[in-house]
Parts: C-alpha cells; structure tokens; sequence
C-alpha cells in the first residue's frame, strides 16, 4: 500500500465520516416529529422503552447521539433511569441498521435488476435528486430530504473510496500478520474500544471494519472481539457527556458502559469455551462486509435477550456505585444537550414554559386574593412566584436564543418564534400582579378602604380578568384555536369596564364619596388589571397565528375587531355576563 493509496484512504474516510453526519443530521430534523411522538409513548415498561430506543436510533442512525439525547432527557427530568437503560438497549441494536445499509456494498451479480440494488448504482441518483432538493427547492423538508440522499451518497462514495484504497493489501503479508494479532481476544477488545472511542461512533467504525473485509484478510477470529469492543468504545460520547450532569443522568451513562462490558465478558467467554470445547474451524475464514452485519446485529440481540429482563438489577447497580446525596438535587430546567435535537429541545421548553405560565397565573390569583382579603404570607407567595417567572424569562430566553441558531424544520422554527413571544407576556403578568400587590399594601398601610359599589365593581373586572387569564392558558397549554378565539372578545369587554369603572369612580369622588387617594390607587389597580387582559390577548393571537405559520398578530387582531358576527355575539354574551349594577344605584352604603 503506496503513499497516494494512504491517501486516498484518508479522503475516503473523512468522506464516510461527513456522509454519516450529513445523513443523521437530516434524518434527525426531517424526523423531528416522529422523535417526539416516540419519546412521548415512553412508559415504565421496560419493553416501550427498548423499542423508543430501537425506532429513534434507526431513524438518526446513531446509538451515541441517542445515548447522548437520553443523558440530557434524564438530566432534565424527561426520562426515569429505568426508562432510560431500556431506551439504551433498544439504541445499541438500532445502530446495526447502518451496518446492513453499508453490506449492500457486497453485492455481485450479472442480474440487472440485482446490481441495481449495489449502492454505486443507484447513489449517483441519489446524489442528483438530493443537490436538486437541497439546492433548488425553499420548504425545509425538502431541503432536509435533499440533505438526506446527500449524506447517504457520500457516505456510500466514503466507502467505495476507502474499499478502493485498500484492496492492495489484499496479498500484502505484513497486513495478514497484523490482523491476525485481533484474533487474540483481549486484544481484538482493545483496538475496538479504542478506535470507536477516538471516531466516537460505532457505527462509522463498523463501516471502516467492512471496508477493510473487502481485502479478505479479516477473519471471523479478528472481527468478533473487535465488533465486540466497539460496542464498549461507543460508550465514550455518553460518559463524555454525563460530565457536570446530575446523579440519575451520570448513572444513565454508567448502565450504557456496564451493559456493554457485561455483554462483551459473559459472551466472549462463553464463545471462546465454546471454541475451546468444540474447535470453531470457521474462525480462520475470511468475514465479507453481510457477515460483519450479520454478526453485529446477532451479538446486539442476543445481548439484548439477556439484559433486558434485568434492568432492574441494573439500575440498582449504578445507584448504589453513585448514591443519592444527603440533600436532594435540583434537576437542570433546560440541558443544551437536548440543543442537538431541535425537536426534542423544543418540546422542552414548552414543558418550562408551562410551568413559568402556571407561575404567573398563582402570582395573578393570589395577588387578588390579597386585594380582597389582605394576607402577608400570600403576598410573599405572589412576590416568590414573579422571581421564579423572572427566572424562567432569563433562562428560556437564552436558550431559545441558541436555539435558533441551530437548523431547524420550519414547524419548529415556528414554535421556538412562538415561544420567545409569549414568555414577554408571561413575565408581565407577573410583574402586574406585583403592581396589584403593592396597590393593596399601600391600601392596607393608608387605611385607605374603597366604597361597597367600588368593591363590588372591582370584583366584576377582576373576575372578568381572571378568565381570559384561564382561557388564555388554557389556549397556550393545549394548543386550543377554539378557546384562543375567545379571548379577544372578552378582553375588549375588560377595556370597556376599565372606563366605566373609572367613570363611576369620578362621580362617587364628585359627590364626595371617595377620596382622591383612593382614587389614585384605583386608577393603578384598573391599568394593571386591563394591561394584564392585554397579554392575555396577545398570548391568544399568537396561538391562532402560529396556527397558519405567522406571527402579524396586530394584522390578526386588526381583522378580528373589524366584527365578525362570532366575535360580536361573544362580545355581547361576556358583557352581559360581566355587567356592572345602574348608575343609579351608585352612591349607596359606604364603607
């Protein structure tokens, strides 16, 4: 093997390599969907998980980004231990489903309709159809499809180079001679630990192991112990990534290492007993690239067979080699390793965006409590609840930051946009409701108290406000047009009682009913609780426009108080339904 042909071999690889990067980040955008509706279906069942782990792996071709998108989930609280050793087993017998692509390499054949089916084939096609998609095509899935067929054909092509450069060795002795060194179990072990560990995937590392079977110089003696210690070197890219997680994310890496090296121990000792007892006269011959694939995906399974009814074992195993602390651990809101899969990160946020929702609505709901009823420990809790929505803006805002830098399907594109709108609003309800609060403290603090008519009209708007907080959250949460298309009609009847409300309040300070102090305590409570209906609106028109890809909100809200007879009969029910007593009436009983 010449000079030029060591670099031709380089070029092959890096070529194999990009390909294979090019492929799972295609497959894992294009796919960004089905990955979340598969990790959504997760339950305790050890089973659900295996095969979660077994359909996202074939679909990103790559069982150390999903060991590494699982580390994240437990770290983030997505994902139980247990749930995450199932979805690792299931990951290490996805992965075989590149090796089984790449054995199609091994096809020879006079058939046509046969030869049709090598890669070198159909992958110029392939090639073809994909730069057209990519380059000439403006929907993202089109383009990530583009980006699919791409990476397959380079990496096909890495491979055709790499078994082009190689085949010199062929007859080449010295080649024989180092080879045969792996049929020695230990170091067979070694050599594919270590190569997997530095390349980082098992599956670019079986490719290279194919490649180099095209010589017919690597044996079943060499390539069994050297399959079997890649599945341990793949374990490297999780344990990497567990560094400066929590306990249950770092023993989610643990299971990953100790599953592959009980599996590697217990089957090549009993296949070297086996060996010893009844002489394997098979391990001389020469592997072809079908049976490494063949051999790796049978190895996965059985491996599978024997350790899955064991998870629980397992998971007891790494908890006692990583125990609980003495105090417990706050589980890390968003892991930027979930960043690697857009969808999955996405969803995420959501689920923190929920939660910074249901924040801001207790402050809400509490700071009216104390309106009507001063309590000092609930006016803690409203002032606790508007730091952790603080808190969440900062923290999901930077995230969905990065976020956007990283490519994305358009839907997701969409959600991440929606996202960074509605967290504004939520925080401001927050800090309204503070407003709220320290309206009724220094109500409290004055000895300032309003007139039973005022009370009483005080409950109306904040009744009025607290349900289009209900119905705008409840819009947000489930994704509701229905409900969200509610909300603007209600929040032109709460502008509408701010100014009555503050009509009323001038006549009773005309007749000398209320005082002018009171009075600036009323105009603060009114704009907070109408600017409170105003996000409300706003959190709403973003739902019904992200429903149709958009995000004109002031165009949406333009059109919707043009009229529509749905609008003006909803108009008219919540207005009579938040009707204010006479005119007449005011004047009477004060407090």
């Amino acid at each position: 093997m010449g000079f030029f042909d060591i670099l031709t071999l380089i070029g092959g690889l890096s070529l194999f390599l990009f390909g294979m990067s090019l492929l799972g980040s295609g497959l894992e955008r294009r796919a960004g969907g089905s990955l979340k509706t598969l990790l959504g279906k997760l339950t305790t069942n050890r089973v659900a998980g295996f095969l979660t782990g077994l359909g996202v792996t074939s679909v990103i071709q790559s069982s150390s980004a999903t060991t590494v998108m699982v580390v994240g989930f437990v770290n983030s609280g997505l994902m139980t231990l247990r749930q995450a050793i199932g979805v690792i087993m299931g990951a290490n017998v996805g992965t075989t489903v590149t090796a089984w692509i790449l054995s199609l390499t091994g096809i020879e054949s006079t058939n046509v309709f046969v030869c049709l089916l090598k890669p070198s084939s159909f992958t110029p096609i392939l090639a073809l159809v994909g730069i057209i998609f990519y380059m000439m095509c403006k929907s993202s899935k089109k383009k990530d499809t583009g980006l699919i067929l791409l990476g397959f054909a380079t990496l096909m092509f890495g491979m055709d180079t790499m078994s082009g450069a190689v085949s010199g060795l062929r007859s080449d002795p010295g080649f024989q001679s180092f080879l045969l060194t792996f049929s020695n179990p230990i170091l067979g072990v070694l050599a594919g630990t270590i190569f997997t560990g530095i390349v980082q995937s098992s599956s670019a590392s079986i490719g290279i192991l194919q490649a180099l079977s095209t010589t017919g110089q690597v044996t079943f003696g060499s390539a069994i112990p050297i399959l079997m210690g890649m599945d341990i070197g793949t374990c490297v890219t999780a344990l990497l990534s567990s560094v400066g997680t929590n306990r249950n994310a770092r023993r989610a890496a643990l299971a990953h290492l100790f599953f592959n090296i009980f599996g590697t121990i217990v089957f090549l000792g009993l296949f070297y007993l086996g060996n010893a007892i009844f002489s394997y006269q098979f391990l001389g011959d020469a592997v072809n690239v079908l049976d490494i694939a063949v051999i790796n995906t049978t190895y996965k399974l059985l491996l599978t067979a024997l350790m899955l009814p064991q998870v629980q074992l397992l998971e007891k195993l790494v908890c006692r080699l990583i125990p609980d602390a003495k105090t417990e651990e706050n589980a890390i809101e968003l892991d930027e390793r979930l960043l690697a899969t857009p969808a999955i990160a996405i969803e995420r946020c959501r689920i923190v965006a929920n939660t910074m929702a249901q924040a801001s609505m207790e402050a809400l709901k509490d700071a009216v409590s104390v309106l009507r009823a001063f309590d000092p420990k609930l006016a803690q809790t409203v002032r606790d609840n508007e730091q952790a929505a603080d808190h969440f803006e900062d923290v999901l805002g930077t995230y969905l930051v990065k976020l956007s830098s990283r490519e994305m399907s358009d839907k997701d594109s969409g959600e991440s946009a929606k996202l960074l709108h509605m967290i504004g609003d939520f925080e401001r309800i927050s800090d309204h409701a503070v407003n709220i609060l320290e309206s009724a403290e220094e109500a409290k603090n004055k000895g300032i108290f309003f007139t039973v008519p005022a009370r009483k009209e005080l409950k109306v708007i904040t009744d009025a406000v607290m349900e289009i907080c209900d119905m705008s959250m409840t819009a947000f949460a489930k994704d509701d047009l229905q409900i969200a298309c509610q909300v603007e009609p209600l929040e032109q009847v709460v502008d509408a009682l701010k100014e009555q409300l503050r009509t009323r309040h001038i006549l009773r300070l005309q007749q000398g009913e209320c005082s002018i102090e009171a009075g600036f305590i009323w105009s603060d409570l009114l704009t907070n609780l109408e600017r409170v209906a105003d996000h409300c609106s706003n959190i709403a028109g973003c739902v019904i426009e992200m429903s149709h890809s958009s995000l004109e909100l002031h165009e949406y809200l333009n059109g919707v108080k043009a009229g529509s007879r749905e609008f003006i009969g909803l108009y008219h029910e919540y207005a009579q339904k938040y009707a204010l007593v006479e005119p007449m009436e005011l004047g009477k009983n004060k407090a």
